[in-house]
């Protein structure tokens, strides 16, 4: 194996925020100068921009979009009624992405793969059962992609098992291998994958990374890059940074790797060390994932497909990925385990489809719902969907970091604490260190496996990916993993929150801008 390469806190931290200021500073300007040219006509333009606060009022109040989220951006008009507006259009309003919405939705006809149709699939889950067979119906409705019956599906309670997984995919691949994720970072993770990949290509397999210019923008640079494509490996950039562009948001926060279209793996983890615990800034990382098979592939093929042919000009064509997907269960008698559906949330779609999931299921449990989240920053539909269910005895259950990655996101997820606890759901924080991993299991039949966090980036802001699986057995494994966590885990109580006057106002002025994080 390679030799443990050190690896920087401060890299892995700040270098991921401060390599990005000074496009956010370079736009702040733009902003204040465009406002500061505009005063000498400020009796006009007072009148002006009064009706323009009104229709932004009008619009805000009217949209479906989060309250919270609303707020903030009626707050921030209130206060600096120009500058807000302008940024409103730039950053808040979410046709920023609509460029790039549209560069995706370009991409669909030449796509050289169709989704399953999952109509025959649907109607036996309503046979089985009517009411999670109409949470299913909702998903692939908003989403476009499929109920599948689920081939197999392995569980991974810590990166380190599911990267030896992936690497051994990866040095069997014989056609190509399709990686995306949110971060890369160098490192002995990232090197073993390199040292392969490079052995790959000179045998004739066609491998190309995607990774996101923003989540990778302090770890993974252009001579990054162009190392890659001497060695013959293709690689591309999503949605490039660009000043005055909103692309601080509609970030790629998927992770995906797909192997001949026989194999596919996804969950949090990210390709840097501290995913796989060759480095430890926070302590032990608890991440999960999973590697699955079936049916399953092509609806993550797609997915990559989809945002690697929008990113780049050597398209993925048919002759590549061909029409076959092995290990594709077909016949009708098959034995297979479970069901399963893959998709990814859009920003550019009206509805949020992993928010509205969540509510969801805490609506419909019975038993218990129990969540794997890094973040907690609730919007007031999920928040209130969290106390209704705690509060008519379901057992809500949350595990959050024990040792944090970023202190002010981890004030701002405790100031939820007081309120929850105060309606029944159990907050757990991860004693041995930071949890990454981004889960939901409820009643031991449904359970979702993915990339997203309980926050508004994650919910509104960012593509992300999940599995939504139901009577398959993976979830047992799941299970057995948030017993073994709660185990390592503290319990948070109400003796433990600081009440009062102060804290409340400290804890209400934190919510307010928590979608900004």
């Amino acid at each position: 194996m390679h030799q443990k390469k050190k690896v920087s806190v401060g890299r892995i931290v700040t270098g991921r925020i401060v390599s990005v200021l000074p496009v956010v500073v370079l736009q702040g300007l733009i902003i204040y100068g465009i406002a500061k040219w505009l005063a000498p006509f400020a009796t006009l333009f007072y009148s002006v921009l009064s009706v323009l606060s009104a229709l932004f009022v009008l619009f805000l109040i009217s949209n479906r979009g989060e309250g919270a989220y609303k707020m903030l951006w009626l707050l921030v008009m209130f206060v600096a009624p120009l500058p807000g507006a302008l940024m409103y259009l730039f950053y808040g309003n979410r046709r920023t992405g609509n460029v790039l919405e549209q560069r995706l939705n370009a991409t669909h006809d030449s796509i050289p793969i169709s989704l399953n149709d999952g109509t025959r699939i649907q109607k036996q889950m309503e046979n089985e059962d009517k009411r999670i067979a109409q949470t299913f119906a909702y998903i692939q409705r908003v989403t476009g992609f499929p109920v599948l019956r689920n081939d197999t599906a392995q569980y991974y309670p810590v990166g380190e098992l599911l990267f030896e997984q992936m690497f051994s995919a990866l040095k069997a691949a014989e056609r190509y291998v399709f990686i995306e994720y949110f971060i890369i970072q160098e490192g002995v993770m990232w090197q073993a994958m390199v040292d392969v990949m490079e052995k790959k290509v000179a045998e004739g397999v066609d491998i190309r990374v995607l990774y996101d210019d923003i989540g990778s923008i302090g770890t993974f640079s252009a001579r990054n890059r162009a190392s890659l494509l001497k060695k013959g490996i293709k690689c591309e950039k999503f949605n490039p940074m660009i000043v005055l562009s909103g692309a601080l948001n509609n970030r790629d926060h998927r992770k995906i790797m797909i192997v001949d279209g026989a194999v596919a793996f996804s969950g949090g983890i990210n390709l840097a060390d501290e995913y796989i615990n060759e480095a430890h800034p926070f302590g032990h990382w608890k991440d999960i994932g999973f590697r699955i098979t079936g049916d399953a592939i092509r609806s993550y093929t797609y997915m990559f497909i989809e945002f690697w042919n929008a990113s780049s000009l050597n398209k993925i064509t048919k002759e590549l990925v061909g029409s076959d997907f092995a290990g594709t269960p077909s016949a009708d008698g098959m034995d297979f385990d479970g069901y399963v559906l893959p998709y990814y949330d859009s920003p550019g779609r009206a509805e949020a489809a992993s928010n509205s999931l969540f509510i969801d299921l805490l609506g419909q449990a019975r038993e218990y719902v129990w969540f794997y989240t890094p973040y907690l920053l609730l919007g007031d539909g999920l928040r209130d969907a969290f106390v209704r269910a705690a509060q008519r005895g379901v057992d809500i259950r949350i595990i959050m970091p024990g040792i944090p990655d970023k202190k002010l996101v981890y004030r701002m997820s405790r100031s939820y604490y007081r309120e929850l606890l105060e309606a029944g759901v159990k907050v757990y924080e991860y004693s041995p260190g930071f949890v990454h991993a981004k889960a939901c299991l409820a009643d031991d039949c449904i359970g979702l496996i993915g990339t997203v966090n309980l926050d508004y980036r994650s919910l509104y802001l960012h593509y992300e990916c999940s599995a939504l699986f139901y009577r398959a057995s993976i979830l047992k494994d799941l299970k057995k993993d948030f017993e073994e966590s709660m185990e390592v885990s503290r319990e948070r109580t109400l003796l433990d929150e600081k009440k009062g006057m102060v804290f409340g106002i400290i804890n209400s002025i934190l919510r307010i801008f928590a979608p900004l994080v």
